[in-house]
């Protein structure tokens, strides 16, 4: 079962795990820098609070997002390494390390405040409508598959 990144405890945990984490760190597995990795997680909280940022996927792409992709994304089964990754989502060059972990754990706290109720039944951009149940997998399974990726 995956962790209740909506409730108290489970966001404390992970900002612990982010605030332990440290410029030069390397990744244990895939190509992402440390500070890579802190802004591509927040791609994540920018679809679905900054959306005016990307342009909406056609009809086509959204069904085969929510045929093909949508169930990996928020089952209970842990992302496998190496995975590919949407080009929305691809980082590069060097970022600001400090803004970035700051940006992820104000995203993360702003979800945990708003809550399962808020998420549930909200549209996400890819994927349409999804449960708070979903959107708890989706969030809680990227941050834990990244945070491991660097050994956290």
């Amino acid at each position: 079962m995956v962790k209740n990144i909506f409730s108290q405890e489970v966001t404390e945990e992970i900002i612990t795990r982010i605030n332990s984490l440290q410029p030069h760190n390397t990744p244990l597995w895939g190509t992402m820098s440390a500070d890579q990795m802190l802004a591509h997680c927040n791609v994540t909280y920018e679809f679905v609070f900054h959306t005016e940022k990307f342009k909406r996927p056609n009809p086509l792409m959204r069904f085969i997002l929510k045929t093909f992709v949508k169930n990996i994304v928020v089952n209970e089964k842990p992302y496998s390494k190496n995975s590919r990754t949407a080009p929305e989502f691809v980082m590069v060059g060097q970022k600001n390390f400090e803004q970035e972990k700051i940006k992820l754990i104000e995203n993360i706290k702003k979800s945990q405040q708003l809550g399962y109720q808020y998420f549930d039944g909200k549209e996400n951009f890819s994927f349409g409508t999804m449960s708070g149940t979903e959107w708890n997998n989706l969030f809680y399974k990227h941050l834990d598959h990244h945070l491991s990726q660097f050994g956290l």
